[in-house]
C-alpha cells in the first residue's frame, strides 16, 4: 500500500520495530501464537500493556489528553501493522477500546480521573455485561432489572457470554431502569466493581474446550447511581456509541500476517495456492478500505463500523477454514509440541471464531444497517 510505504513513515516504523524487537519476548510472543480468539491470556496481555504503558504506547488510538500518544491515523495504522508483523499479542478491548471512549465522551470529570488512568496502567480489567439469556441479538429486550434505593441501584437478573469475567474486576453493564415506553427507552448504562456482594460468575466451556465466556448472576446487588454513564435511561445512546468501537478496527493488519504465513507453507497443491492469493487480495482491499475509515472519507463513523464488522469477522472465518484445510484432520489430533503454533490453534481458532459474525450484533443485522444508512 503506497500510504504505508510513504517515507515520511520510515523513521516511525524502524523506531515501532526496534521497540518491538527489544521488548518482546519469547514468553510473549508463544503466548500470542497459542491465543485461540482475539481474547489472549492477562497472563499475557497485562505483561505487555505494562511494556507498552512504560513508553506511553498502550493506547494508541486514545487523544494526548487522556494519555494516548499523540499519533496520527497513519502512525497508528503501521503501529498495528507491525506489532502483528512481530507477532505481540493483543491487548484486551474492552477497556482500552471500548469502554474508555465511551467514558471519555459521556462521563464526568469525575469519572474520566478515576477510570482512565486505571485502564491505561491495566489496574481494571473489564468485561461486558450487554447479553442475556433471553437478549442476544435483539438486545433492547434485555431484562436486569436495576431499581433506584435511596443512592444506588439495586440489580437482579443475569448476563451471558460474558467473556473473560472470571478475570475481570470492573464491568460495564446494560440493566433496564424502566419498562415504560420503547424498549431502548428504558435501558441505563453502567459500570460497577466485580467484586460487589451478589455477584457470581460460573463458567460456560466452549466446543473449542477453552473457559472463556461465563454467566453472571446478580442477586439484589447495589451499585451506586454515580456509576451511571450518562442518564438515566439514556444509555441505549451510550451502548450504541460503544459498539462503533467494538465492531470496527483494525481486522486487516493480524489477518494479513496470518495468511502470509500459511502461503509459506510448503507442500501446497495449486487450487489452495490459488485459494490463498484471492483471499490475499481481499485483505488488501479490507486493509485499503480500513485506511479510508480512519480518514473519515466517504462515510460515517457507524457506517464504516458495520461494513468493516462484516468483512473483517468474515475474512477471519475463511481464514479459519484455510488454516484447517491445510493442517488436515490427522494434524488435528497431534500433540500442539509436534506440529507448528500456527497450525495446533486453527481448530480452536476456527470453533471460536464461528461466533465472530455473530457477537457486537450479527452480520444479518449489520447489513440491515448499512442498507438504512446507504439506502435510507
Amino acid at each position: 500500500m503506497d500510504m504505508l510505504n510513504d517515507t515520511a513513515l520510515a523513521e516511525f516504523r524502524a523506531e515501532v520495530r526496534d521497540f518491538l524487537d527489544a521488548n518482546l519476548t519469547p514468553q510473549l510472543r508463544e503466548g500470542a501464537a497459542r491465543a485461540t480468539s482475539v481474547f489472549v491470556d492477562p497472563s499475557v496481555t497485562l505483561p505487555w500493556q505494562a511494556i507498552l504503558h512504560a513508553r506511553g504506547w498502550a493506547a494508541p488510538d486514545w487523544p494526548a489528553q487522556y494519555g494516548g500518544p499523540g499519533w496520527d491515523d497513519m502512525q497508528r495504522y503501521v503501529f498495528a501493522a507491525e506489532c502483528a508483523r512481530a507477532g505481540a499479542p493483543g491487548l484486551a478491548p474492552m477497556g482500552l477500546k471500548m469502554v474508555a471512549p465511551v467514558i471519555m465522551h459521556y462521563g464526568t470529570a469525575e469519572q474520566k480521573a478515576h477510570y482512565l488512568p486505571r485502564i491505561l496502567a491495566g489496574q481494571d480489567y473489564w468485561c461486558q455485561g450487554f447479553s442475556e439469556p433471553g437478549a442476544g441479538s435483539d438486545l433492547a429486550s434485555l431484562q436486569l432489572k436495576a431499581t433506584p434505593d435511596g443512592a444506588d441501584y439495586v440489580l437482579n437478573g443475569s448476563k451471558i457470554w460474558t467473556t473473560h469475567a472470571h478475570f475481570a474486576n470492573r464491568m460495564f453493564c446494560l440493566v433496564r431502569t424502566t419498562s415504560e415506553g420503547k424498549p431502548q427507552a428504558g435501558i441505563s448504562f453502567l459500570l460497577l466493581d466485580m467484586n460487589t456482594p451478589g455477584i457470581t460468575v460460573k463458567p460456560i466451556r466452549t466446543l473449542g474446550g477453552d473457559h472463556e465466556f461465563n454467566q453472571v448472576f446478580f442477586d439484589d446487588v447495589r451499585v451506586p447511581q454515580a456509576n451511571r454513564l450518562g442518564a438515566e435511561n439514556e444509555g441505549w445512546s451510550v451502548a450504541k456509541h460503544l459498539l462503533t468501537f467494538e465492531r470496527g478496527g483494525k481486522y486487516a493488519p493480524p489477518l494479513i500476517e496470518r495468511l502470509e504465513k500459511l502461503r509459506r507453507r510448503e507442500g501446497l497443491d495449486a487450487v489452495l495456492s490459488a485459494r490463498l492469493t484471492r483471499e490475499a487480495v481481499s485483505l488488501r482491499a479490507l486493509q485499503a478500505l480500513e485506511m479510508k475509515a480512519m480518514r473519515g472519507a466517504g462515510g460515517s463513523p457507524a457506517l464504516y463500523a458495520s461494513v468493516l464488522k462484516v468483512l473483517g469477522t468474515e475474512a477471519m472465518q475463511r481464514i479459519d477454514v484455510l488454516a484447517c484445510e491445510i493442517e488436515g484432520p490427522e494434524g488435528w489430533a497431534r500433540p500442539d509440541g509436534q506440529t507448528s503454533a500456527d497450525l495446533a490453534v486453527a481448530v480452536p481458532r476456527y470453533l471460536n471464531d464461528r461466533a465472530a459474525s455473530i457477537y457486537a450484533g450479527s452480520n444479518e443485522i449489520q447489513r440491515d444497517l448499512i442498507a438504512r444508512l446507504v439506502l435510507g
